[in-house]
């Protein structure tokens, strides 16, 4: 996916998938205050990660997709259903939709990989975002690294 300010690609080769670190830890490590030994995991390795960069290569934006085993523990073993997470858009690049075009280009892949279902932890100031991008809520709010959350589910 391209747009004129920026490319959105699965994050293939390894420099791809240290820009997409660096965004998340510009979001979330600095802005939000998660700890870095919560926002990076073990799926990381086997996670497929989209990245967004601007022509020049600058990395704008990120996220991921959990599926088959790696998505076991988050989608309650259904094969079925793939976990979209940690989605971050860098502060100066907010606003140009960029975050919406990741999304699409998680469930494309999933939708590649098979999968029927992308289910996601939202914050819950993200609610909104992810309902008109048609999520739908389930369950109770809780706490994910000391931020509220909440579990959101679209059929694809």
């Amino acid at each position: 996916m391209t747009s004129p300010s920026y490319a959105v690609r699965v994050a293939v080769e390894a420099a791809d998938r240290e820009a997409c670190f660096a965004v998340r830890k510009e979001v979330f490590v600095a802005e939000q205050g998660v700890p870095e030994d919560l926002e990076y995991d073990e799926f990381d390795a086997v996670a497929l990660h989209v990245l967004a960069v601007r022509e020049d290569g600058t990395p704008l934006g990120t996220g991921r997709l959990l599926y088959g085993e790696s998505a076991k523990e988050r989608t309650g073993g259904d094969p079925s259903v793939g976990s979209l997470g940690r989605l971050a858009v860098a502060k100066d690049a907010r606003g140009l939709g960029l975050g919406a075009v990741l999304v699409r280009a998680i469930e494309d892949a999933a939708r590649a990989r098979g999968l029927a279902v992308v289910d996601l932890h939202a914050q819950t100031q993200a609610l909104g975002f992810y309902k008109r991008l048609g999520y739908e809520a389930y369950g109770p709010e809780y706490l994910e690294a000391g931020i509220p959350h909440q579990g959101m589910r679209r059929v694809l």
